[in-house]
Parts: structure tokens; sequence; C-alpha cells
């Protein structure tokens, strides 16, 4: 169920100028879902590598502050047009997204797996060696790793699952 509040809060952005252009423009909402998908694209296989990598299983011959290092500003780049992209489509179709509790989900495990690899990274920029300190540490690590995975399993398939809903 659908909150009223909610219902509202899509009904004034959809009534906006800026929302009924995009809806006016059939080339504006494609073009921004093809952005957003590369957008996820780039960030996907940048969070697989750097959690491969954790996980033992990839690019093995580097240490993983170097594979953090590498990846991380990919992350913050595709994120960025993940955002701009989100936006339009969310002006553009409120309803569609703001009020679908797949969308919701998709953006709670997004905020967890964001969680996560901000977790990560700081203690790996504060001591690089952290994680290894201890047996409890590298397993604590390969656990994040595997909730990481499952949870951007989980934002593609929300995400995809937003369309049906």
């Amino acid at each position: 169920m659908r909150p009223p509040f909610l219902l509202d809060f899509c009904a004034s952005i959809e009534s906006t100028s800026v929302s009924n252009w995009i809806q006016s423009q059939s080339w504006v909402i494609p073009t921004f879902q093809t952005i957003h998908l590369l957008g996820i694209s780039a960030v996907l296989i940048s969070i697989l590598m750097i959690n491969l990598r954790i996980l033992g299983i990839g690019l093995k011959d580097h240490p993983l502050i170097f594979v953090l290092s590498r990846f991380t500003p990919v992350i913050n780049l595709a994120l960025i047009f993940l955002v701009m992209s989100g936006l339009v489509m969310i002006i553009g179709e409120p309803a569609r997204s703001l009020a679908n509790s797949a969308f919701q989900f998709k953006m709670l495990c997004l905020l967890i797996a964001l969680f996560i690899m901000m977790i990560i990274s700081k203690a790996m920029s504060e001591d690089s060696q952290y994680w290894q300190k201890s047996n409890k540490r590298q397993f604590n690590l390969k656990l994040l790793a595997l909730i990481s995975l499952a949870l951007w399993v989980s934002i593609v398939f929300a995400g995809r699952w937003i369309a049906y809903t």
C-alpha cells in the first residue's frame, strides 16, 4: 500500500514544468535509462573486482589497497552519473519510482552496500594492513565482501523489478 503523502508528493513533482517536459520528450527517459545502465555496469564491474580480490579469487597478485585505489574513482564517478540519471528518471516518472516498493528496497540495499564499501575503504585508508592483522578481521572482510555482492545482485534485480510493480 502506498501512503497518501507519498502519492501526493509524487503528484506534485509530476505537475512541475520540468517533469512535464521530460514526459513530453520521447527520447529523454530511454537516454537516461541507457546512461543509468552504463553507470550501473561500471559500478558493478568495479565492485566485483574489489570483492573478488577480497575473496582471493581475482587479482591475487595485487594488494587490496591497489585494487581499491584503482576502482574507487570509477565507482565515485559512476555514482555521480547514476544519481544524475536517476533524478531525471524520478522527476519524469515519480510514482513509478518513489512510490514503488522495489525502488525503495533498491535504495535501502544501495545505502547498505555503499556503507560496507565505506567501512572497507576507511579502514584501509587509515591502515593499509588493517584487514590483515588477524584471522577475525580477514573473516569479517570476506563476510562483508559476500554481503556486498549479495546486495549488488539485489540492487540489479530490484532495479529491473521496478518496471513490473
